[in-house]
């Protein structure tokens, strides 16, 4: 079993920042990928960005290119996503999320835990 806990959510205007991040305990050591997914009220949840715990290899959505950066502290078990020039459309409920096995790293169905989700709320 692996717990996540996110922190770092809140209320930033338009072209702010936030960092959130994501602290893993547990057995973490069999952990291929950690993840952050999003929702936002009334739609489904989305593919935010994702990094291969051991390599370090990162992959985005196209809609946070550019302005989100995941990285991860291995000692600390925790994973970070900066978040800059953020835009009203950022709001949503983020999630952690961390997959077992060798696989694709984009689609939510194949992570295994998840954490309980922090909330961004972005003004325009």
């Amino acid at each position: 079993q692996v717990q996540l806990v996110e922190s770092g959510g809140g209320l930033v205007q338009a072209g702010g920042s936030l960092r959130l991040s994501c602290l893993a305990s547990g057995r973490t050591f069999s952990t291929y990928a950690m993840g952050w997914f999003r929702q936002a009220p009334g739609k489904e949840r989305e593919f935010v960005a994702a990094i291969i715990w051991s390599g370090g290899s990162t992959y985005y959505a196209d809609s946070v290119k550019g302005r989100f950066t995941i990285s991860r502290d291995n000692a600390r078990n925790t994973v970070y996503l900066q978040m800059n020039s953020l835009k009203p459309e950022d709001t949503a409920d983020y999630y952690c999320a961390a997959r077992r096995r060798l696989g694709a790293v984009v689609r939510g169905v194949d992570y295994d835990y998840w954490g309980q989700g922090t909330q961004v709320t972005v003004s325009s």
